[in-house]
């Protein structure tokens, strides 16, 4: 599964945080050890299935060959599916383009 981009969704006020820290990590980093990421075609799903009702949200399009820190498709085995997972903070020149949801 190669991609040339990866998708990360997020609030704007954590996005506004990594413009300020010069760096993005998700609250849920120090539990899970990575940064959640996705394909294009499972960003609805995730919307779905994590996001529902909520407010101020952004989707990060991020050049997967600009990450700094190693990406590895890895499978969610409750949907048998391959997910994109960044291990370590994401450096913000990798993010292309940031679009509210």
């Amino acid at each position: 599964m190669e991609t040339e981009f990866i998708y990360h969704v997020t609030t704007n006020k954590a996005w506004e945080e990594a413009q300020v820290k010069q760096s993005y990590v998700p609250q849920a980093f120090e539990k899970d050890g990575f940064i959640h990421c996705s394909i294009e075609r499972q960003i609805e799903g995730v919307l779905e299935r994590f996001y529902q009702g909520q407010t101020g949200l952004v989707k990060l399009k991020i050049e997967k060959a600009k990450v700094q820190r190693p990406v590895l498709f890895e499978l969610a085995e409750d949907l048998n599916e391959l997910f994109p997972h960044i291990y370590g903070p994401l450096n913000l020149d990798s993010v292309v383009a940031v679009t509210p949801i």
